[in-house]
């Protein structure tokens, strides 16, 4: 599983008890998440758009469904590239954007690797020399700097397992991945087990993504934890223990969720509100009160369930929260 680009579900859930169902919750809905697109409803009951993402239809001799887009057949993508919008962006485009931000963050330039070209081939030399920090910034405020990807897709901004446009597998001394930075940060800094394990819950808890379609959510969701386990394993030559993959899966069940991002909302849950009133003669009258959001494009005046997300606490920082539950559209200024 550990070397494969498409993780496997059979293997997910014959290795580690639980993870599946972890990975596959809805913490604003309650339920799992939904596959989002008529994609699979040829497999019939179960598959539809508006139908939960349960583990049995995904695993045993439902075991591969649920893949890669570089391993769907070239009509597939390019019916979801037209009909969704969907679209895969190659590393060294993820890598040049996040060199920008890292740029920024660090004050300085190549930090983490150097862009390279050659023939438009583009690559990326890493650079192997332990990071340094500037004078007022720590290791530790890397790890807890807060980063959203926005949908996410199979998040390639975020780890990096895999170039979504060719399939290529990419080692872990080469990702370039938000996350994967993180991560390379820790493994630097930290030599414990047990601190390791908290600096990289803190990683996780510190980066956030969103995305419509259950199916590219669900692949974003393994390969953040997959990320997670070939870390440790690489760090210390062992697997971590199951209750640590766990509470990584769960961190991650909240910080990567499904959410139509131009509304704020669990996708198609906005409609038509029927209200039935009843007068003084007791005659009674119904109206339908179509959703004002999607009729004046205003993001806060939607009726749909607005999405839930966690503010998590930060490791080493004085904090009041205790892990709050907020919702996503509440952090988006109103006044814009």
């Amino acid at each position: 599983m550990l070397t494969e680009i498409d993780i496997l579900e059979n293997e997910i859930r014959k290795q580690y008890p639980e993870v599946l169902e972890i990975l596959l919750r809805d913490h604003t809905t309650q339920k799992n998440i939904f596959w989002a697109t008529n994609n699979y409803e040829h497999f019939g009951k179960g598959y539809r758009f508006d139908d939960q993402i349960l583990p049995e239809l995904i695993t045993e001799k439902n075991g591969s469904i649920i893949m890669p887009r570089v391993q769907k057949n070239k009509l597939l993508q390019q019916t979801r590239s037209k009909d969704m919008a969907e679209v895969f962006t190659p590393s060294w485009i993820c890598n040049a954007q996040n060199n920008l931000i890292d740029n920024a963050w660090f004050g300085r330039e190549n930090v983490f690797n150097t862009e390279l070209e050659k023939s438009n081939d583009f690559k990326w030399s890493v650079n192997n020399e332990r990071i340094t920090f500037p004078e007022n910034k720590t290791w530790k405020d890397y790890v807890r700097d807060t980063r959203l990807e926005m949908a996410c897709g199979e998040a390639p901004y975020i780890t990096s397992r895999y170039d979504t446009t060719t399939g290529e597998f990419i080692p872990i001394e080469k990702r370039i991945g938000i996350l994967d930075r993180k991560l390379r940060i820790i493994n630097e800094n930290v030599e414990n087990s047990g601190e390791w394990l908290e600096w990289a819950q803190t990683a996780f808890k510190n980066t956030y993504a969103f995305e419509f379609h259950g199916d590219s959510l669900f692949i974003a969701r393994e390969a953040m934890l997959v990320t997670f386990i070939e870390n440790y394993k690489e760090k210390f030559g062992k697997e971590p223990l199951l209750k640590s993959i766990q509470y990584i899966a769960y961190i991650i069940s909240w910080n990567v969720w499904q959410m139509d991002g131009l509304k704020g909302v669990i996708p198609n849950s906005c409609g038509i509100v029927t209200t039935t009133t009843t007068n003084l003669f007791g005659e009674t009258e119904t109206k339908e009160t179509p959703c004002e959001g999607c009729q004046k494009e205003t993001i806060h005046k939607h009726n749909g369930t607005y999405c839930l997300i966690k503010d998590w606490p930060n490791k080493d920082l004085e904090s009041e929260k205790k892990g709050r539950k907020i919702r996503f559209v509440d952090l988006i200024n109103r006044n814009k």
